[in-house]
């Protein structure tokens, strides 16, 4: 039997910064998940993603397939993802397209979008909320970054948030029950980033797993919170902090309904060099970790989990 997990609250509207802060720190070493609330994104603009996301999964499998990924952008089908690489795992049970940065240009040109006359509206309507996204990671940043008791600009004084690879990521899991046991419609991972903000339609699935180094694996299921994000942190900022904050093993497990969700995953530049804060570290205490610049740390990331992705096109 999963129990249900109610994660800490997280008000990103509160005057009082610092309180917030230490929310935030006792959150990211207890669980490397929170709700995050008053985020000034609009329940009707989000039920307005949540109809485009649908309307673009429900085309013709030689639509999507013709925005197949590249460069990490674009549609993948079923079972072409294996978070969890196991040998006789035959993929996750989950349809997804990506869109990349809109910050530079360059990247920007990248991105893969359905025709306006195909789905009217749904290109500047992603682009929208990627920027209401990016304004709401990079407040929330400035807190995290006040948790680990530093400079609440520190972030941007490092460059981490100049350009950042930014993902909007639409998902939909089809929900079907598999006969195997061990069908996922995301298998168990960690998140490899800085942080990830995830909306979801209230469908449950998701679930949490607190130490991940424990046998046999306790899982947990993560309560929908109506307007709220679900925050985590990622694999790039438990090695920043030193393992002080935890990125967390989680998956979304079949239920028999359709589920959809949208997340965010904010990442610092390529050329960011990601090293133990300062603050997360002493004598007792070193880094456990070497430097390494972000770009070349989530391309390996990334290649476990694309490739062996043959060509989505054939």
């Amino acid at each position: 039997m999963v129990s249900k997990l109610n994660l800490p609250i997280i008000d990103l509207s509160s005057h009082d910064r610092l309180s917030t802060a230490n929310s935030i720190r006792q959150a990211c070493m207890e669980y490397g998940f929170f709700y995050l609330v008053n985020h000034d994104i609009e329940k009707e603009f989000v039920e307005e993603v949540f109809n485009h996301s649908n309307n673009f999964f429900s085309l013709p499998h030689e639509h999507k397939i013709n925005l197949a990924r590249k460069a990490y952008r674009g549609y993948t089908p079923l079972y072409c993802e294996q978070l969890n690489p196991a040998p006789n795992s035959k993929g996750d049970s989950k349809e997804s397209f990506y869109i990349g940065t809109l910050e530079d240009t360059t990247s920007a040109n990248l991105n893969q979008w359905p025709s306006q006359e195909l789905l009217p509206d749904w290109k500047p309507t992603m682009e929208s909320f990627f920027w209401k996204l990016l304004a709401t990671g990079k407040e929330l940043l400035s807190l995290i970054a006040l948790s680990l008791n530093l400079d609440e600009g520190f972030f941007k004084k490092i460059e981490s948030l100049n350009k950042p690879e930014a993902f909007l990521r639409l998902l939909r899991y089809p929900g079907e029950l598999g006969s195997c046991e061990e069908e996922y419609g995301s298998s168990p991972h960690t998140d490899y980033g800085m942080i990830t903000l995830l909306l979801t339609d209230g469908v449950p699935g998701l679930q949490i797993c607190k130490d991940k180094f424990k046998q046999p694996q306790v899982w947990e299921d993560v309560t929908h919170v109506e307007g709220a994000f679900i925050v985590n942190i990622g694999d790039m900022m438990e090695r920043w902090t030193n393992c002080v904050y935890r990125s967390t093993l989680h998956r979304v497990m079949p239920t028999g309904k359709e589920r959809y969700s949208v997340a965010f995953f904010l990442d610092p530049p390529s050329d960011c060099v990601v090293e133990c804060f300062e603050t997360c570290c002493s004598d007792s205490s070193p880094p456990r970790f070497p430097p390494i610049r972000s770009g070349d740390y989530l391309n390996q990331r990334f290649r476990v989990t694309y490739g062996s992705v043959a060509d989505l096109k054939t």
